[in-house]
């Protein structure tokens, strides 16, 4: 029987998302007008023409997601998965929503906490469902990744199959582009229209990277890199203003874009399998809780010391304080809660296993053993 060679980190993955994180930041602090209180053109005339485009960075967190969840489900159950993202959402977050409603609390110059109700209800991760007002703004791409979860888990319920997942992008695909004009809101809600093409082409990388790729799976990203460009339009109104929006080209934008399905395609394909600085670890690490303290904190600190400090000081001081920030939530609270919440949630899993019973199986119908190119295969590496 041959050994399976050792497969090695992703972690030019971890830097990705570093990369995004970093461009979403710059959008907020050198893009909008709310930490200055004028158009920060004027402080930052050339920064300002890249950073109106770091928005882009949430469509490459998607694209991101969408590889690193089909890894993740892998030869997982229902309640592995579960286990998974609870652990790895909560605990940050958890610190993230009373740490962001103090700050603004406190120094309400950007925005305001409108009622202590709301901070409550934005514990549960599920505000947007109920038309709560999200403490920080960048909450909303975390009830769209919750949504990604629910399609994910019905997956998993089907059986985590190269076939099953391929059905699935093929079914989401037509849903999503069939949507918005069938008129069914729950419909939109869930296929995502604006969204799918990037977790799509994110679930087609991670099967390249698993099983090879082919003229099948390059076909699918192609598709969603042309569906992508369909919003792109309503993503440059939303983000910049329709007035902004219609005096921007947007080549920059399709640009990105395609660097952001080169970046993960060439990592699906093994062409950064020799990066393995130990940094792009924590990087990859503390992704997550900077991109959930940074907006709200850190444009009320702009805003509160603008005028003291030198306009390049201050960004970079604020962004340094914000990723020093994140990384104490990431070594104090997400690895040691994260810990107590599998383990606690696996020991809950399993008091319902041992309590429910065993379904029989039918006698007249065999089990039958996997095909061959969908046996499991090890994790690429990546958590």
């Amino acid at each position: 029987m041959s050994q399976r060679r050792p497969v090695p980190r992703l972690a030019a993955l971890d830097g990705l998302r570093l990369v995004a994180a970093l461009m979403v930041v710059c959008y907020h602090y050198l893009a909008l007008s709310r930490s200055w209180g004028h158009n920060p053109v004027t402080v930052f005339p050339t920064l300002h023409r890249f950073a109106e485009f770091g928005w882009l960075g949430v469509e490459v967190f998607f694209l991101v997601s969408g590889f690193v969840i089909c890894m993740s489900v892998w030869g997982r159950g229902l309640g592995d998965f579960a286990v998974s993202r609870i652990s790895r959402l909560f605990p940050a977050y958890w610190v993230a929503v009373p740490l962001t409603a103090l700050v603004v609390k406190k120094w309400p110059e950007v925005t305001s906490i409108r009622g202590w109700d709301d901070v409550i209800v934005n514990l549960t991760m599920l505000q947007a469902g109920n038309n709560t007002r999200n403490v920080d703004d960048v909450y909303w791409t975390l009830f769209v990744e919750l949504k990604f979860y629910v399609l994910m888990a019905i997956v998993v319920l089907c059986g985590v199959t190269y076939r099953n997942l391929l059905i699935f992008c093929g079914v989401w695909t037509v849903a999503a582009a069939l949507a918005p004009s069938l008129g069914f809101p729950a419909l939109a809600a869930f296929a995502m229209p604006q969204y799918a093409p990037f977790f799509i082409a994110g679930i087609a990388f991670y099967l390249m990277r698993r099983f090879g790729s082919n003229a099948l799976l390059w076909g699918i990203v192609l598709f969603q890199l042309l569906l992508a460009q369909r919003y792109i339009d309503y993503r440059m109104a939303s983000n910049l203003g329709h007035v902004a929006a219609e005096h921007l080209p947007s080549w920059p934008v399709r640009l990105i874009i395609i660097a952001g399905f080169a970046m993960v395609g060439a990592i699906a394909l093994g062409v950064f399998d020799r990066v393995q600085w130990r940094w792009l670890c924590t990087a990859g690490a503390i992704t997550y809780p900077l991109y959930l303290i940074h907006m709200f904190i850190g444009m009320t600190l702009i805003h509160h010391f603008r005028d003291r400090l030198p306009a390049p000081v201050l960004v970079v001081s604020v962004v340094a304080l914000m990723m020093a920030t994140a990384w104490l939530i990431h070594r104090y609270v997400e690895r040691p809660a994260g810990q107590w919440i599998r383990a606690s949630m696996k020991r809950g899993i399993e008091d319902v296993r041992l309590n429910t019973p065993a379904r029989r199986k039918a006698r007249w119908r065999p089990s039958l053993p996997a095909a061959p190119e969908e046996r499991p295969l090890h994790s690429a590496g990546v958590h």
